[in-house]
C-alpha cells in the first residue's frame, strides 16, 4: 500500500491525514492512494467536514474521487445523532432515492483520529443560505427549485417507523408535538435563568397540538442553507444529524419559519420564494394535502426550539464550558425568536377568529 499525504494537506497535521489515509486504503482495497488534498471546509458549527481529494490505484475504487469526510466538532446540540447514527439515517434515504450525498465508510474506531467518522461522496454547489436567497442567477430558477425541494421531502417522508437500520432512533407514538414541548420544558428547567415568554409558547403548544398524526422520518433541520445548489440545480440534501420520527409538517413548517428566511421575509419558503411550489412539489409527489393550520403551528415550534438552542449555545458560554464569541451572540436571537413565536400565535389566533 503506497501513501501520499499531498502537501495541501500539510496545514492539518500529518498524522491525522495519514490515518484517515491508510483508512481509505484499507476499505478500497487497493494497491496505493494518495490524498492529494485535504481541508477544513466553512460552517459545521455542529460537526467538522473536511473535503478530501483522493486518487486510487487498482481495486474497485480506481481513480479519483471528491469526498467529504465528517466528523464532530467541539460543540455539540444535545440532540444531535451520533456520527455512525447519521450514518445509518444517510444510508437509508439514500435507498430510499433522496438527493443526498452517497454515504460510502464509516470508521467507528477511535485510534485513527480520536473521533468516529464517515465519509460520503461531495456534492457541488453552494449552501449558504444567506447568499442563496440573494443570489441574482437563481432568479429564473427558484420556482422549480423550490418544488424539486418538496418533491425531495416528500420521498424522504415515504420513510416510516419499522425500517430496518434505524431501531435507535426514539419512537414518538402519535403525539410527536406533545414529545418537543416535553422536551423543551425540560431543556428550559436546566438554564440557570427563567424564560417566562417561551414557557407560555410551550403551554399554547401543548394546548394546540394538532391531530390525526402522520409519522414519518422527518430531517428535522431542512432548511436552506442545508442543501447545496449548482447552477439553480439541486445537488444535495445536508446534515442529517437531527433526523427523527415526527409528523411531516414539523419539516414543512421548519423549511417555512421565519428564522431560516435569511432576511427575505417576503419569500415565506426559506427565502427563497412563495410557498406555493414548495407546497406543490410536496402534494403532487407525496399524494398527501398540506395542512396550512398544522403548518402554522410548526412555524411556532419552530420559533421556540431555536429559541432553546440559542439558551443553551450562550449557556456554555455565560458559565465558562466553552468561550465563544459565537455562542455569545447566538443568546442574542433569543428576543427575536420569542418575538416570532408570539407573532405567530397572534396570527393563527386572528385566522381562527375571522
Amino acid at each position: 500500500m503506497g501513501l501520499n499525504g499531498g502537501s495541501q494537506a500539510s496545514h492539518l497535521g500529518k498524522e491525522m491525514v495519514y490515518a484517515v489515509g491508510e483508512f481509505l486504503a484499507a476499505v478500497c482495497d487497493c494497491a496505493r492512494l494518495e490524498i492529494r488534498d485535504m481541508r477544513l471546509l466553512s460552517g459545521g458549527a455542529v460537526q467538522e467536514n473536511y473535503a478530501l481529494d483522493i486518487e486510487v490505484e487498482g481495486g474497485a475504487d480506481h481513480g479519483r474521487h471528491a469526498l467529504v469526510l465528517r466528523t464532530d466538532a467541539t460543540s455539540r446540540v444535545q440532540t444531535s445523532l451520533s456520527r455512525s447514527e447519521e450514518f445509518a439515517v444517510l444510508k437509508a434515504v439514500h435507498a430510499a432515492g433522496v438527493n443526498v450525498p452517497e454515504p460510502l465508510w464509516l470508521c467507528e474506531d477511535p485510534s485513527v483520529i480520536g473521533r468516529t467518522f464517515f465519509v460520503m461522496r461531495r456534492v457541488s454547489g453552494v449552501a449558504a443560505g444567506h447568499k442563496l436567497v440573494r443570489d441574482p442567477g437563481l432568479e429564473t430558477a427558484r420556482e422549480s427549485l423550490l418544488e424539486r425541494l418538496g418533491r425531495e421531502l416528500a420521498r424522504l417522508h415515504t420513510i416510516r417507523p419499522g425500517v430496518p437500520g434505524l431501531d435507535f432512533l426514539p419512537e414518538c407514538g402519535y403525539a410527536p408535538a406533545l414529545n418537543r414541548v416535553n422536551l423543551y420544558r425540560r431543556y428550559l428547567d436546566l438554564l440557570s435563568s427563567p424564560q417566562p415568554a417561551l414557557e407560555w409558547c410551550l403551554n399554547w403548544l401543548e394546548r394546540n397540538q394538532p391531530e390525526n398524526v402522520d409519522v414519518v422520518l422527518c430531517h428535522s433541520d431542512f432548511r436552506t442553507g442545508n442543501y447545496m445548489v449548482d447552477n439553480g440545480k439541486l445537488t444535495g440534501i445536508l446534515d442529517w444529524e437531527f433526523a427523527a420520527w415526527s409528523d411531516f409538517h414539523e419539516d414543512i413548517g421548519w423549511f417555512c419559519a421565519r428564522c431560516w428566511r435569511f432576511g427575505r421575509d417576503d419569500r415565506e419558503a426559506g427565502g427563497m420564494g412563495g410557498r406555493e411550489a414548495f407546497y406543490r412539489g410536496y402534494e403532487r409527489s407525496s399524494g398527501s394535502s398540506v395542512d396550512h393550520n398544522a403548518v402554522a403551528y410548526w412555524e411556532v415550534m419552530a420559533a421556540v426550539r431555536w429559541a432553546v438552542i440559542a439558551l443553551q449555545q450562550a449557556e456554555r458560554h455565560l458559565s465558562g464550558e466553552e468561550e465563544s464569541l459565537e455562542l455569545a451572540l447566538t443568546g442574542r436571537l433569543v428576543p427575536e425568536m420569542e418575538m416570532d413565536a408570539l407573532m405567530q400565535i397572534d396570527s393563527i389566533a386572528g385566522r381562527q377568529s375571522a
